[in-house]
């Protein structure tokens, strides 16, 4: 499945894939090639389980675009009710709507601010949104060494365990391009969390209002900050099915 060029190897659980199964489905040339793998587990007819892995086999705290993809999946197999359910994730409970236009809504929760990073002179501004974010402000996004900063960014001391980094612009009103470094996988087309915290951040420095068109490589999605946190708005669609043997 793919939401906005951000591809997952999605499987039914419950299912436990070892590190090595996940990064041998993500190799682009030898496997299946994906960012990610999602697995998604009934639990009720209002209710499914989510777990998600980066490319490097890593269990991951929150994937946005994989959110609206297992929402996708969850209607489409019938493993629930209606159009609007609840996705169990490592970082709690997220509503999540199907819309008639075949768009998909969902709720990622309320964003954490952190403190701001200083690294080789640029000013990283730090966002949790179920997981972590280094945001930094570009003059303009096509120019700017994501291959090469990404990484130093992703595994620079301040950040522990690792980070995503977003390298942004204000475009327009209420408009950002973006471009995302993700922890474990590299440059993506579209990263739904990463999208949200930098709306967030745009929002609370008085950039941007509480709803936001984000410009990703990918594709647009539409950020909404309302009180119980960001909602993100996208396509989610199943490319393939096979079998994993």
């Amino acid at each position: 499945m793919q939401g906005l060029g951000n591809d997952f190897v999605v499987i039914a659980g419950p299912a436990d894939p070892s590190p090595d199964e996940i990064a041998a489905w993500c190799d682009r040339r030898r496997g299946i090639g994906a960012d990610g793998v999602l697995e998604v587990s009934p639990i009720d007819r209002g209710h499914v389980r989510m777990r998600y892995w980066n490319a490097d086999g890593g269990l991951a705290e929150m994937c946005g675009n994989g959110l609206r993809c297992v929402a996708r999946f969850a209607a489409d197999r019938g493993l629930v009710d209606g159009d609007t359910f609840v996705v169990e994730t490592t970082v709690g409970p997220r509503p999540v709507h199907l819309k008639e236009d075949g768009l998909v809504r969902v709720l990622l929760g309320a964003p954490q601010t952190g403190e701001n990073v200083h690294l080789d002179g640029v000013v990283l501004h730090t966002v949790d949104m179920g997981n972590p974010h280094a945001i930094q402000w570009v003059t303009a996004p096509a120019d700017a060494a994501v291959e090469s900063d990404g990484p130093r960014i992703e595994t620079a001391p301040p950040f522990g365990e690792g980070t995503n980094a977003e390298f942004a612009a204000v475009v327009g009103d209420n408009e950002i391009e973006l471009r995302v470094w993700e922890r474990g996988v590299g440059e993506t087309l579209a990263c739904g969390t990463g999208a949200a915290a930098t709306a967030y951040m745009a929002n609370q420095q008085g950039l941007v209002g509480d709803r936001v068109t984000m410009r990703l490589l990918g594709g647009t999605l539409l950020v909404t900050l309302e009180d119980d946190g960001a909602w993100i708005e996208g396509p989610a669609e199943t490319v393939f099915s096979g079998s994993l043997y």
